[in-house]
């Protein structure tokens, strides 16, 4: 009987994933020589991703997710700590006690702890809830300013940057897209949202 003691840092989970990825298709694009050749006229390169990293708005959704995800985990670990206290003591008194009284005594904390278990799964529901939403709501906001860049770059078809194996890069959007967003919005007000409990894990579990 045992207590799970990972609550992940969500922060991770969260919007640290778009800046890893823009991180690691920049350092492989700085290591590997680029292939070059001609501009594709008409065919312009996006990357999401770099924008959600490297936009204002972008960083400080990321913060705001890292805060509450902190927050969710102090109160996690609040709920937990008496329990661990009482697990210990009981641990120290098993030897002790008749066979009854350990079945009871781990009854009720096997409850308890579950009771810890759904409210942490409850929390980390309510933060991917929360990250997909302020993804969407920068998605919104990003949206005409790359109507825009590709109709000033004269675009005719626009690709995922990341899914580009190489060649001429000249026509890609992704910095003046950020440019343009910064100069649109730097930051991105919101807080934890709510998610239904997940019934069908309470009901399994007895």
């Amino acid at each position: 009987m045992r207590l799970d003691r990972t609550f992940p840092a969500l922060a991770a989970i969260l919007l640290a994933a778009v800046p890893a990825a823009a991180a690691q298709a920049q350092s492989s694009g700085d290591s590997n020589p680029p292939l070059g050749g001609p501009v594709v006229s008409g065919v312009c390169y996006l990357s999401r991703e770099a924008i959600f990293a490297n936009a204002k708005v972008g960083k400080a959704a990321s913060a705001r997710l890292k805060q509450l995800a902190d927050q969710a985990q102090s109160e996690i670990a609040t709920e937990r700590k008496p329990i661990d206290a009482d697990v210990q003591s009981y641990r120290s008194q098993a030897a002790s006690l008749s066979a009854d009284q350990r079945q009871s005594r781990e009854q009720a904390l096997g409850q308890r702890m579950q009771k810890v278990q759904e409210d942490q799964a409850l929390r980390s529901r309510e933060l991917e809830a929360t990250r997909v939403k302020a993804l969407g709501q920068i998605a919104q906001y990003a949206q005409p300013v790359i109507t825009e860049a590709y109709r000033t770059k004269n675009c005719g078809l626009l690709l995922d940057r990341n899914a580009v194996l190489g060649g001429n890069m000249a026509n890609d959007l992704t910095p003046l897209v950020v440019q343009g967003l910064d100069a649109k919005i730097t930051t991105l007000s919101f807080n934890l949202e709510q998610a239904p409990a997940n019934s069908g894990a309470s009901g399994g579990a007895q």
